[in-house]
């Protein structure tokens, strides 16, 4: 098994693309030109990373080991962010997905209420490659049945946990979505309202979760509020090809307690 170190190295390079935020209900509020650089020193045992953003002043950090807040998958796909939801606090995280010459990042921020508050998407692709941009993911897109690989790694470093997966999407006759999602020997079945770009999971008054669907195949999950003692998730999914998606989930048990990162990669069957 590779070492968290070995899997950030998959993201060396220079990154070109753009920051963009929407608001909660998915409309562009701006788009900044960016170029991200990850630049291996000391025979890679040092990082150099320079953010650069149009009309901003560039960020340069340099690091030779990592925060435990962050995790890394053996494919490069990382999430760092916050370890612990507190009272009066700002919370978030960013999700990172990579293939081939791409990576999709998404963050999502809170305020010191728990109000879901900033989501801004990140695409890039590697300098001297194309940039390849899918289309706005759409419900039906996203409908079918979907099979896949998860592995959850955990930031205390225990064993990482590998099962299958099986999503299943469908509308019912009022036009509500219906989820249905086993992993391992669970299977949980949840619906939503579809309002344009918006998924709307809404049947527990306490938990309510919004799924926005964005550019690139993209779509961000979470709760539109986040509260003491309740377990929570963040999640980031990518439509790669009609047929392939990857999605990462960042859970916080109900003590507010970041405890797991889960990468999950589907077909459609």
């Amino acid at each position: 098994m590779k070492s968290q170190w070995e899997c950030l190295l998959q993201n060396l390079g220079k990154w070109q693309g753009s920051f963009t935020r929407f608001s909660l209900q998915g409309t562009l509020l701006n788009d900044i030109n960016s170029v991200v650089s990850l630049e291996g020193l000391n025979d890679n045992k040092t990082i150099r990373q320079i953010v650069r953003r149009e009309g901003q002043e560039d960020l340069v950090l340099e690091y030779s080991s990592l925060a435990k807040s962050t995790l890394f998958f053996e494919n490069g796909a990382f999430s760092q962010g916050s370890i612990q939801l507190a009272p009066f606090t700002e919370f978030g995280a960013e999700l990172g997905l990579i293939h081939e010459n791409r990576r999709l990042r998404l963050v999502q921020l809170f305020d010191k209420n728990g109000q879901l508050d900033k989501i801004t998407l990140i695409r890039e692709h590697l300098a001297g490659t194309e940039p390849l941009e899918n289309p706005a993911l759409s419900v039906n897109d996203l409908l079918g049945e979907w099979r896949g690989e998860a592995i959850t790694i955990y930031p205390d470093w225990r064993s990482p946990d590998t099962y299958s997966s099986t999503l299943k999407l469908h509308l019912d006759d009022t036009g509500r979505l219906v989820q249905s999602l086993t992993f391992g020997e669970r299977t949980i079945t949840s619906t939503a309202t579809i309002n344009g770009s918006i998924i709307h999971f809404d049947q527990n008054p306490q938990k309510q979760v919004q799924v926005l669907l964005l550019p690139n195949g993209a779509s961000a999950t979470s709760p539109l509020q986040v509260k003491l003692r309740q377990p929570l998730f963040l999640e980031v999914g990518w439509l790669i090809q009609p047929n392939l998606r990857q999605r990462m989930v960042r859970s916080y048990s109900d003590k507010g307690e970041w405890v797991s990162l889960t990468l999950v990669t589907e077909q459609k069957v």
